[in-house]
């Protein structure tokens, strides 16, 4: 009998997750709303957990070069799901209030993935690390005196990725600017993260490679069977996202009118969540292992990979449903969406320069984020204000500028381990340049 601790129960309860959806389109019943996102919503959810498995599996075959290239567009397929849907549907139905609609929804839903990541993800599983230090000793973290000073160590490794991270955030500021997503957005965001990818190549940089739990499992299978099980679990989650994720978004929509709630926050902050837990549990797990850094880590190249390739594919999936090129256009509340979110990328990555994040910087992460959503909520559901939509845009402006002051301010406190970071990041890629590979690489 196997243990409820055993990877293929985990396996085994992911699977269980998209049954009941596979079982409503068996039926061919229509259930209602609340139902059809709740089921839907667990499906993505379990699709997430083996979509994930299977990439990390797969990396014991592939070659390094295509498990780091592909692999990193599978990280962001669940979030890129329902973002592609909304593109599709901007372009298919181009010119009528659906197709506007549905290009506002597709940016509402990759700024909420984006700061969900960072304003919930990283900043948790910072508190949680340190929590868990207390009591378990890790490396991963330093302690110095005073309430929540004890800080996550990073890998000063990860420099490149946060010198690509800040470049990629810089240029996001000026998205609003140019009219739209376009080729431009399309052609520097995915160059970034093509340059990267082709740094970390060349420079002979290992990517983080730290398996643990059902992973670990099936890499200990044959060849055969694990590369079976890997296609297996490829093709099975694909088809479960592809089933499921126009009805949970539509759901949520439709949830939203009923009871009185913006689809917009609906899209923006309940759909990511499906998408974005399996990482976050995963990440945690590494934790619970001793392996924070390596946890950190890959929670800071997701972020890359979703900032980069998630926002740079837009335009081609509007294009490509449009029938030509095209310009994703949004209107002036998802303007200040994106710099909101490109200015809370910028804070982050103020705090991260010295590759340490405190407690203290994860609550004023956490608390800035769960502030701000939680005004955007009064503002426009709650509190009976007269123009809701004004106070709306006044209050995201508002921090959007605390956010860039707070950066500004902590990047010239830190201009030392700026300097540092870049000079890191600077040998890695003369290190490609000549062909070469990075110190301490093995």
């Amino acid at each position: 009998m196997i243990s409820l601790r055993h990877p293929l129960a985990a396996a085994a309860g992911a699977t269980a997750l998209t049954l009941p959806w596979i079982g409503v389109l068996a039926s061919g019943t229509n259930f209602p709303t609340g139902t059809t996102v709740l089921l839907s919503g667990l499906a993505i959810l379990g699709s997430s957990f083996l979509l994930a498995w299977a990439a990390e599996t797969a990396e014991k075959d592939v070659p390094r070069s295509f498990a780091i290239a592909v692999l990193a567009v599978l990280a962001v397929a669940p979030e890129y799901a329902v973002d592609a849907l909304y593109a599709w549907t901007a372009g298919a139905q181009a010119g009528t209030e659906r197709g506007i609609e549905a290009g506002n929804l597709a940016i509402a839903n990759m700024t909420g993935a984006n700061r969900i990541l960072i304003g919930l993800g990283w900043s948790a599983i910072a508190l949680f690390t340190i929590w868990r230090a207390l009591r378990v000793t890790d490396v991963s973290v330093r302690h110095y005196d005073g309430r929540l000073a004890d800080a996550v160590v990073l890998d000063r490794g990860i420099s490149i990725e946060i010198a690509f991270l800040g470049v990629a955030t810089l240029w996001a500021f000026f998205i609003p600017l140019l009219g739209g997503i376009d080729v431009l957005d399309t052609v520097v965001l995915v160059g970034l993260y093509v340059a990267y990818i082709l740094i970390v190549l060349r420079a002979g940089v290992e990517a983080p490679a730290e398996h643990v739990g059902v992973p670990a499992y099936f890499q200990a299978y044959a060849r055969p069977r694990r590369i079976a099980t890997v296609i297996g679990l490829f093709v099975y989650s694909g088809a479960m996202l592809l089933l499921a994720v126009e009805e949970f978004a539509h759901g949520l929509e439709g949830l939203g009118v009923a009871y009185g709630i913006p689809k917009f926050f609906m899209i923006q902050w309940i759909a990511p969540l499906a998408s974005e837990s399996p990482e976050l549990i995963v990440v945690a797990v590494l934790v619970m292992k001793s392996r924070s850094t390596a946890g950190f880590n890959a929670l800071i190249s997701s972020k890359l990979n979703q900032w980069t390739l998630l926002i740079g594919t837009l335009a081609v999936v509007y294009s490509i449903a449009l029938g030509r090129y095209g310009v994703l256009e949004f209107e002036f509340k998802q303007s200040l969406e994106i710099w909101l979110t490109a200015a809370q990328s910028f804070f982050a990555l103020s705090l991260l320069v010295d590759f340490e994040l405190s407690g203290r910087e994860a609550v004023a992460l956490l608390g800035l984020f769960v502030s701000q959503v939680a005004i955007e909520f009064l503002v426009l559901r709650v509190l009976p204000v007269a123009n809701p939509e004004m106070l709306s845009h006044r209050s995201l402006m508002a921090f959007t500028l605390i956010y860039v002051v707070l950066g500004l301010a902590l990047f010239v406190r830190r201009r030392d381990s700026v300097a540092e970071l870049l000079s890191l990041a600077g040998v890695t890629a003369r290190q490609a340049i000549h062909g070469g590979r990075a110190p301490g690489a093995d």
